[in-house]
């Protein structure tokens, strides 16, 4: 018998046209934005795909580039860094543009 691994079990799938925006999926298109953090941090390796017209694959990509930025100026030098500050600004307007253009409310706040 052949052990699994994360990998094999969590490959991630976001389509962002979903035919409903409700809770379950908001849950679900959390967790798999928490993977993918995780795959950008060297923390896992999950393959992904993610559907959706060109800008709104574009503004995912920059929102969750954004997000990244701002957790490791977080950890870097802290909350109350001006360099920290300033790529929370970023994230803000990606998230916004992000919101804007799918209607999906962005899973982290």
């Amino acid at each position: 018998m052949s052990e699994l691994n994360e990998n094999e079990l969590a490959s991630i799938e976001i389509n962002l046209n979903p035919e409903t925006i409700d809770e379950s999926y908001l849950s679900a298109l959390g967790a798999q934005v928490e993977l993918l953090l995780k795959h950008m941090f060297g923390l896992s390796m999950t393959p992904a795909k993610i559907r959706g017209t060109k800008s709104q694959v574009s503004s995912f990509a920059r929102a969750l580039g954004n997000e990244r930025r701002y957790l490791s100026s977080f950890e870097r030098h802290g909350l109350g860094d001006p360099k920290t500050m300033a790529d929370r600004h970023k994230l803000e307007r990606a998230v916004m543009a992000f919101e804007r253009e799918t209607g999906i409310k962005w899973p982290f706040k």
